[in-house]
């Protein structure tokens, strides 16, 4: 697999990454530890460098996993992770008081058994603690060598640029795929105009462009998706025009729907490295897979002509969540 830089002090990683949220959190029951160690021994095998984790997903536990299954690569891995939500539980609300922002370090450089984080993201701005007190901690973590690289995830420009001012960033996370194009409005531009890396979660729609989900798809309790309004059932069966479309264009590719709208992704930008994740070894080298798929000029073009037709249904968060993004 090629590597790509993730901003301009060059931070090197596989074109895709993992996001490894959904093998304990997020998406009903946690996987089996054993399967998900060897699913993640399986992409770096695929030539994947770049993993994604987090202290909300699971308080630990899920960075511990991660540890588990890369420790044998730690040298030849990345690992990001983020701090931001009070007690580590996204329900509860935001908290990056810089005591805590270092408290959690101390935890997650515990959990993944590392002497180093190699990116530490921000997960949701705290509109309670000023920008600059939060760069500015993360810069002095950066001094005394426990982070390497500092990155926002959610983040609105105006943070963005006050983030970037104090500690310069690597990389910003936020929701981008064929179904959720916000970010090219304001966020791709000043990302470019300051030599800042784009890391897209959710690349796949939260697997709804997979076209593995319909409207008769039950999601299994504790799965996240019950309370997204885009997953409703009547949304489901509102958006099922999209992945038909995206079905019928990867069938002319000799492609999966996942591996067109992951190669579209990889095609916008040479600084944009998507983390689909997954739970299942067929669906990691399906989306690994996507690395060998060329678009055209006139192929990107169709598919955005195409896609532009047909307007997506339904909010891609409940409310509350909303409320957190793009302060």
């Amino acid at each position: 697999m090629k590597t790509r830089k993730l901003g301009s002090a060059g931070l090197e990683v596989s074109e895709l990454g993992l996001g490894c949220m959904g093998l304990s959190f997020g998406y009903g029951p946690a996987t089996n530890e054993a399967d998900a160690v060897a699913l993640i021994q399986k992409a770096v095998e695929l030539g994947v460098t770049f993993f994604d984790t987090a202290e909300a997903y699971s308080q630990g536990a899920n960075e511990a996993l991660v540890a588990k299954a890369l420790n044998p690569y730690r040298n030849k891995v990345v690992i990001a992770t983020k701090f931001g939500f009070k007690n580590g539980v996204a329900t509860e609300g935001v908290d990056s008081r810089p005591e805590r922002i270092r408290m959690v370090v101390e935890n997650s450089l515990r959990y993944l058994q590392t002497d180093r984080i190699d990116l530490l993201y921000q997960h949701r701005v705290d509109p309670n603690v000023p920008m600059e007190d939060v760069a500015g901690t993360v810069k002095d973590l950066i001094k005394e060598g426990k982070v390497l690289h500092f990155g926002l995830s959610e983040a609105g420009v105006e943070s963005i640029r006050r983030a970037h001012a104090v500690q310069p960033l690597t990389a910003l996370q936020s929701e981008y795929s064929l179904w959720w194009r916000e970010p090219e409005q304001a966020i791709l531009p000043t990302l470019e105009e300051l030599g800042i890396g784009f890391v897209p979660f959710s690349p796949l729609g939260k697997g709804f462009l997979t076209g593995a989900i319909d409207a008769d798809t039950q999601f299994a309790p504790g799965d996240f998706r019950n309370v997204v309004p885009r997953f409703s059932e009547e949304n489901r069966k509102a958006n099922q025009r999209l992945v038909d479309l995206l079905a019928s264009i990867a069938m002319e590719k000799s492609a999966t729907p996942a591996q067109v709208a992951l190669g579209w992704l990889l095609a916008q930008k040479p600084w944009i490295v998507p983390i689909p994740g997954t739970t299942r070894l067929h669906r990691l080298e399906e989306n690994m897979g996507a690395a060998a798929i060329s678009l055209s000029a006139g192929e990107l073009r169709n598919i955005d002509q195409a896609f532009a037709a047909i307007p997506v249904q339904g909010a891609r968060y409940p409310q509350q969540l909303q409320n957190l993004v793009g302060k």
